[in-house]
Order: C-alpha cells, then sequence, then structure tokens
C-alpha cells in the first residue's frame, strides 16, 4: 500500500477512465476524493463501495468544473490534496463553421480551463505536505488533431502545455506534473456507440471498431480503463520520481505515424 496516507482528487470520476484511476488508487492505499457535477445517492453510494472493498476512506464532492469557484472549491474542500488527476471531460463533434458557440466554451472550460483551477489550489497543499503529483489525463488529440473536434483538439493540446509548465514551475519541489494521453479507450460511453456506428456504415460491428472508430489506431485494439489506470500508479510511484513534464502515451501507435 504505497499510497497509505495520501489523498487523491479525480475529477469527472464517477464512470470511466475516472472511475478506473480511483478504483487503482484506492487499492494501493491512497484515499479518494471522487467527483462529478451530479449529487444523487448513486454517486455517494458509489464512494462509500469504494470504501469498503478498499478499506481507504473515500467521499463525494459535487462540483461544475465549467465554474472556475467550484473547481477551486472543490480543493478546499477535500482538505488534502497529494494526488490530483484533472479528467473531466466532455466531447462534441462540428465543423469549426458550425461549432456551436456554447459548446466550443463548455468544452474549453470544462477539459481545459478547470485544470488550471484545480492544480493553482492543490499546489500550495502539496508543497506544503512535502510531495505531490499532478496527473492530467489529455488525450492522443493532445498531439495529434483530427477533424471536426477543434474544442477537443484545442482543449486536450492546451493540457499538455500547460503540463509541462506546471513541471518546470514545480523542478525543485518533490512534486511532479505529467499528462497520460490515450488513444481511443474502452469505455461504457465508447461501447454503446459501436452498434450506431455499424448500423450508419451498413457494416459489422467488428467492422465498425477495426474501419471506422479505430480507423487510426494501428493496433486495432481498444486501450482499456485498466491500463490507463496502471499508467496512473506507476505516476505515483518512487520510480516515477525524476518523471515530469512528459506524456505518457498510450495509443496503439497512432501517434507514432
Amino acid at each position: 500500500m504505497s499510497l497509505a496516507g495520501k489523498t487523491a482528487v479525480i475529477t469527472g470520476s464517477t464512470s470511466g477512465i475516472g472511475l478506473g484511476i480511483a478504483w487503482e488508487l484506492a487499492r494501493d492505499g491512497a484515499n479518494i476524493v471522487l467527483n462529478s457535477f451530479t449529487d444523487s445517492e448513486d454517486d455517494h453510494a458509489l464512494a462509500a463501495k469504494i470504501a469498503e472493498e478498499t478499506g481507504v476512506k473515500v467521499t463525494y464532492i459535487q462540483a461544475d468544473m465549467s465554474k472556475a469557484d467550484q473547481c477551486r472549491a472543490l480543493i478546499e474542500k477535500a482538505g488534502a490534496c497529494d494526488i490530483l488527476v484533472n479528467n473531466a471531460g466532455i466531447q462534441h463533434v462540428a465543423a469549426i463553421d458550425e461549432f456551436p458557440t456554447e459548446k466550443w466554451d463548455a468544452i474549453i472550460a470544462i477539459n481545459m480551463n478547470s485544470a488550471f483551477h484545480t492544480t493553482a489550489a492543490a499546489l500550495p497543499k502539496m508543497r506544503k505536505a512535502g510531495w505531490g503529483r499532478v496527473i492530467n489525463v489529455a488525450s492522443a488529440h493532445g498531439l495529434r488533431a483530427s477533424p471536426f473536434k477543434s474544442a477537443y483538439v484545442t482543449a486536450k493540446h492546451g493540457i499538455v502545455g500547460m503540463t509541462k509548465v506546471v513541471a518546470l514551475e514545480t523542478a525543485k519541489d518533490p512534486i511532479t506534473a505529467n499528462a497520460i494521453c490515450p488513444g481511443y479507450v474502452l469505455t461504457p460511453l465508447v461501447e454503446s456507440q459501436i452498434p450506431d456506428t455499424a448500423k450508419e456504415y451498413g457494416i459489422s460491428e467488428d467492422e465498425a471498431v477495426e474501419k471506422v472508430i479505430l480507423a487510426k489506431q494501428p493496433s486495432k485494439e481498444f486501450v482499456t480503463v485498466e491500463q490507463i489506470a496502471g499508467i496512473a500508479k506507476f505516476l505515483c510511484s518512487p520510480a516515477a520520481d525524476q518523471i515530469t513534464g512528459t506524456q505518457m502515451v498510450a495509443d496503439g501507435g497512432w501517434t507514432a505515424a
């Protein structure tokens, strides 16, 4: 339990990658702060379930990551924040000249600006504690572009850039900052899109995965939530003490070209 006594705040962590990271860090002994924009019985029940199964303290704090004050308040309400995982994100697909302004603003706010606000609030706590990890869940789209995803690509490129700045500003502290850049990850959201994609193109679900969804991923295999969670755990380990300002890429070879 190498992370015993540490507290990890993970934004957007009631499903998908964020939840996978929460489980992985909890199993390694970290206390967990889950977050989403809702505040339901299910949210708090999820926190209780992780706590019961791992034996660590798990709390749920509602915060809208599109609001700067709520991003900062999340860190303050958490109390401690030794590990910050900026994971919250949304997506919208449209051509630039048809991209709704409100969608652009929301994606930039949630996918990029929120990480600035949470990091700004967390760094003083990490410095006081004498240890810290900032892990930004970016994307292969933080390194490459795709059409019709202008806001998402812009935000993820911004996250990669900000990660480098945080790394330089904390280089003499026992704090690291790194970005994880996954390719297409098999989350429940992506899985639910497979039948519709197959129907749209008039092909089988297997063909939809290989020829459409994973068209840019040379391995033709999804990245798994567990693999991303494993990278996050590694970045919190002593082996990663001198790894900072980097992009940990897990994309089946997408960005190798």
